[in-house]
């Protein structure tokens, strides 16, 4: 039983790493952000896509974190 647990994963891990690719792929047109008067380079889209979804990834957590840092003190 472990193994096949452990080879579900490994075709789990490449199934979302082919998507990873087909995404990054597929969405090669390059854009420019434009935030608070500050101008990115031109990025593809993809990129940007991207390094949103891990600066999400990063900040939800701390702010999970943060609110049940709150909640106990009170």
């Amino acid at each position: 039983m472990r193994s096949f647990k452990r080879f579900a994963l490994v075709v789990l891990a490449l199934l979302v790493a082919a998507a990873i690719v087909l995404f990054v792929l597929e969405n090669t047109q390059p854009v420019a952000l434009l935030f608070l008067g500050w101008s990115a380079p031109q990025l593809p889209v993809s990129v940007c896509v991207l390094v949103s979804l891990l600066a999400g990834m990063m900040v939800g957590p701390l702010l999970a974190w943060f609110v049940g840092q709150r909640r106990r003190l009170k």
